[in-house]
């Protein structure tokens, strides 16, 4: 049933999907991480043939088998168990299938230590995207949303107070600007997901003659760690993604707070449709922007998640650590995930919301927005500040008394020299004139928004290149486990140099 009586329509497919619906359940996590452990496996196994580490007929073999699995979806290992763990589970089952001289040299130069860090790395990178392109779709919004509302007048507040007159474009662009600040720390973040952990082995790196930077290339990451043990100690890059989406969860509950409040009927200053709000199962006539308030709840997972994760990694020494490579971060993924939703949910809230210019524009006026530009227009005629402040300011008790239908009137009864004739010192105008310190004014708005707009398509130009550089990388991986196969098998057609062994062999 859409139609509530009270809302005409039912809530928004992709609110629906996010919030209201089940949701099917996910993917057996043991396989999810098997895909990234497979996938090091292909590129470590390449590595390890083009350096001559391992023979290209094994490194075919294995790389065959570890494909099957990939593409079987790891049926053969559903029912194994793993007494020491998925990953001894799984090479054990390659030892079982193709024998210890293949399936035992997966492991050539490596450990499981550098093996889960990189795998944390390939990780990250689907929320980081994801977080990423949301914030970026926000900033969008937000950047047309302002343009578009950049002269509807509405009171700017201070302790929930009308202050100034400003407009609703711009209260949009102030958020789109600190937005875009989140974005850049977001995307500083993620820069630690340029280094790859492979070849650091347990702590000490290796003596095995592997090439890093190969299997760094093949992976999509920009260079090898330097020092093994910044490699195996440290997971600063995921508490730095969090503690971005910390600072970006403070500023998106804040803007869930101010919608919330604008769209109930005590303002009335945003109209939010039907497809982002709620009834009530029991009180008809409610109407309820409840969204919003996941928002508030979603946007401080990453608090909590980073205040676990520190707090699991503290008191740990400088190596490797369950603490802190695995208690540590189970609490990453979750909280990253809670704040993609809070920054969709409200770039829909803001995408759909519509002011109310006559009830924004009452409430500027009655709220005496223009009290301080007017205290500013008697300094301009020779009036000292504070004096100007004092003579507006019981200029303004005679209006809330009603003993004065407006600040100007209130000043011509006291006897102090007003805008009178000279001056339009209305609410609307006011705004307008506020052009100096980033005020709204139209040159003011202009000015920012046309700094901000290549800002954020910076933005999306940044992400798309890292996502066509990691795509580009599964391509190459691709190709060269395919030249693997290829060189296997003009090996195996190559005259055997010791026929007595092939007859030995036969007989």
């Amino acid at each position: 049933m859409t139609d509530s009586g009270r809302l005409r329509s039912a809530a928004s497919p992709e609110i629906r999907r996010m919030l209201l619906e089940r949701r099917d359940p996910p993917r057996l996590a043991w396989k999810t991480e098997l895909d990234r452990i497979t996938h090091v496996d292909l590129a470590h196994v390449v590595m390890l043939a083009e350096r001559r580490i391992v023979d290209v007929l094994t490194a075919s073999t294995l790389l065959a088998a570890i494909t099957e699995l990939r593409e079987s979806d790891y049926q053969s290992l559903e029912t194994r168990p793993a007494p020491r763990g998925l990953y001894m589970a799984y090479e054990s089952h390659l030892i079982e299938t193709l024998g210890d001289e293949t399936g035992g040299v997966l492991q050539t130069g490596r450990s499981r230590n550098d093996l889960g860090v990189t795998c944390l790395q390939l990780a990250l990178r689907e929320p980081y995207r994801r977080l990423s392109e949301e914030l970026g779709e926000l900033g969008r919004v937000l950047l047309e949303r302002a343009h578009e509302h950049r002269e509807v007048l509405m009171p700017a507040y201070t302790h929930f107070q009308a202050a100034v007159p400003v407009t609703y474009g711009h209260y949009l662009l102030g958020l789109a600007q600190t937005f875009e600040r989140d974005a850049r720390a977001l995307a500083q973040a993620g820069e630690g997901l340029e280094l790859c952990p492979l070849g650091a082995g347990s702590i000490g790196g290796t003596t095995v003659d592997i090439d890093p930077r190969r299997t760094a290339g093949l992976l999509g990451f920009g260079e090898p760690v330097r020092n093994s043990v910044d490699a195996i100690a440290n997971r600063d890059t995921a508490l730095r993604l969090l503690a971005a989406a910390v600072v970006l969860g403070v500023t998106l509950d804040r803007g869930a707070l101010d919608l919330l409040m604008w769209s109930s009927a005590e303002f009335g200053l945003v109209s939010i449709p039907d497809g982002l709000v709620g009834s009530s199962s029991m009180m008809p006539q409610k109407r309820n922007a409840f969204v919003l308030e996941h928002v508030q709840g979603k946007s401080a997972a990453a608090l909590g998640g980073l205040t676990a994760a520190v707090s699991a990694m503290r008191g740990t020494p400088f190596t490797n650590s369950i603490a802190v490579g695995t208690e540590a971060m189970t609490h990453v993924m979750p909280a990253l995930d809670a704040t993609i939703d809070a920054v969709k949910i409200l770039r829909l809230a803001y995408d759909g919301a519509r002011p109310v210019p006559g009830a924004m524009a009452d409430r500027a006026t009655a709220g005496l927005t223009h009290a301080t530009a007017t205290a500013e227009w008697l300094v301009r005629q020779g009036v000292p500040f504070r004096r100007a402040h004092h003579q507006v300011g019981e200029a303004a008790l005679a209006v809330v008394e009603g003993r004065a239908g407006s600040l100007g009137a209130a000043l011509d009864a006291q006897g102090h020299t007003t805008a009178g004739e000279s001056a339009d010192l209305s609410p609307q105008a006011v705004w307008r004139a506020a052009k100096y310190g980033g005020g709204p004014g139209p040159a003011s708005f202009l000015r920012c928004h046309g700094q901000l707009t290549p800002r954020w398509a910076d933005h999306h130009t940044r992400l798309a290149e890292e996502t066509a550089r990691w795509h580009d990388a599964d391509e190459r991986l691709r190709d060269a486990v395919a030249l693997v196969h290829g060189q296997s098998q003009d090996t195996a057609r190559l005259p055997d140099p010791n026929p007595r062994r092939n007859f030995h062999a036969q007989h």
